[in-house]
């Protein structure tokens, strides 16, 4: 076998085992693995605290959107047989669903009551959500309505 055959089949040996031979002892790639690492980490620290913040508003988005149906369940039900306390009841729902549900996640929730307008009554819910960006601000707002329920006694008939 000659010289040159041999550094042939020592090349694709080298190849096989993943070595190529280019680079992996040259002199020019000393400390790329450390520079490569000094690029690499701020956008891996980005991309996992963004993970967390989207993870902060979809919960925080539920949660207000359970809110909020809740007191429209509440003004629905107690809409028709009284007329001017329907709107404290509701309210109440909605906060006592948000403190059970995430008492940080929505800071500040300010609960709104719409109607009765058209025989509808709404709850709307907004609040801010904690956030891990500073000086960023991310906002829920859900709402809930529906027609208000009746009573209507069967006559007969």
């Amino acid at each position: 076998m000659s010289s040159r055959s041999g550094s042939f089949v020592r090349r694709r040996l080298d190849a096989a085992r993943g070595d190529s031979g280019v680079g992996s002892h040259a002199q020019g790639d000393r400390g790329m693995t450390a520079i490569e690492f000094v690029f690499l980490t701020p956008v891996l620290f980005f991309m996992i605290f963004a993970t967390v913040q989207f993870g902060l508003f979809y919960f925080a988005d539920h949660v207000a959107q359970a809110a909020a149906q809740a007191g429209a369940r509440k003004a629905r039900a107690e809409a028709d047989g009284n007329p001017g306390g329907w709107e404290a009841k509701a309210k109440s729902t909605a906060l006592s669903y948000i403190a059970q549900l995430g008492p940080q996640l929505l800071e500040g929730p300010t609960v709104t009551s719409s109607g009765p307008a058209n025989n509808t009554v709404g709850i709307r819910v907004t609040a801010t959500v904690p956030t891990v960006f500073p000086g960023m601000t991310f906002t829920v707002n859900e709402q809930s309505q529906g027609p208000i329920e009746r009573f209507v006694p069967d006559i007969g008939g």
